[in-house]
């Protein structure tokens, strides 16, 4: 074998083993249907089922975690936060700091409650691309660079 085609394939090799070995830090949206990836800050939204006003919370990756930053909704009602700091604000909701690592996000995804993801000016409607009722879990994952690339990306 020529010096040339030995070194073609051992750079082609090296290149191809840094999909597997390179690994990125995401937010991983899981559901039966499948996932998506988001790699910023984002917010999650939905309308409460007792209330019928919308609710959002804010979250963020920090220490290889995902935190809740704030949480904002219009009225209180059932499950309205007990702890945090109350924010000061005049958008009509009202805010809370919670600043909580959360581990997982667990949810139902359904066509009553419009389950959004707001990340970068763009938003996904959860309900239109799971089944009505279907479970949705959020984590922060490290996936291969490989996993990255072919999985659906959200930002």
């Amino acid at each position: 074998m020529s010096n040339k085609i030995y070194w073609s394939i051992s750079i082609l090799f090296v290149l191809l083993s840094l999909l597997f070995l390179i690994r990125k830090e995401v937010v991983l949206v899981e559901h039966e249907q499948g996932h998506l990836f988001i790699t910023s800050d984002f917010t999650l939204g939905w309308i409460h089922s007792v209330e019928k006003e919308p609710w959002y919370e804010e979250y963020a990756i920090e220490n290889h975690q995902l935190i809740l930053k704030e949480t904002y909704f219009k009225t209180y009602g059932a499950g309205t936060p007990n702890s945090g700091t109350l924010i000061e604000t005049n958008d009509g909701y009202i805010h809370y700091a919670i600043n909580e690592f959360i581990e997982e996000v667990n949810m139902i995804a359904s066509d009553n409650i419009k389950t959004t993801i707001y990340s970068n000016n763009h938003s996904i409607d959860l309900s239109k691309i799971v089944e009505n009722y279907t479970n949705v879990s959020i984590s922060v994952q490290k996936v291969t660079l490989w996993q990255y690339l072919r999985g659906e990306k959200f930002d």
